[in-house]
């Protein structure tokens, strides 16, 4: 769970005041002095009376689009109705999420390909046929090996 830096600061805060405050008067109960001060904010920010206030505010807002309101609802019910709606919407996290998983993707098949060009080389530098095309395999196979070596460098330091 991430923790805000504010949140913390704020502690910190909190505890350098009670420290102080205790060094001056020992009996300070910091949250007990503070709760009506707190008390008084909560309702300022959150309580009936603060929203009164915004709704006061947004009222003015909201009577301008109140008339469209109708109209805009037959027209999504229409459309929903109809099979043309389409909710977009775009996400800065989606499309890094995208890319990190077409990277990872393309890390794997560069990882496998690899993979089975070194253990394919492998095989042939232990197991080589015999005559004229022994030379021509291991050539071959040591090829083979170096791109297998060079797809799994690219894949995995990037």
């Amino acid at each position: 769970m991430e923790v805000q830096p504010q949140l913390v600061l704020l502690q910190k805060t909190l505890l350098n005041i009670e420290g102080m405050g205790r060094q001056l008067y020992p009996e300070l109960d910091l949250w007990t002095t503070a709760k009506p001060f707190l008390e008084r904010w909560m309702s300022e920010q959150v309580g009936p009376r603060a929203f009164l206030k915004r709704a006061r505010d947004y009222l003015p807002r909201a009577t301008e689009q109140l008339p469209e309101l109708p109209a805009m609802a037959w027209r999504l019910l229409h459309d929903a109705e109809q099979g043309r709606l389409r909710v977009q919407w775009q996400s800065q996290q989606l499309k890094q999420i995208r890319e990190e998983i077409r990277d990872s993707n393309r890390r794997t098949v560069a990882s496998v390909a690899g993979a089975g060009l070194l253990t394919g080389s492998a095989l042939f530098v232990v197991l080589p046929p015999a005559g004229l095309a022994a030379t021509m395999v291991q050539m071959v196979s040591g090829i083979g090996a170096g791109a297998g070596l060079l797809l799994l460098l690219r894949a995995w330091w990037r």
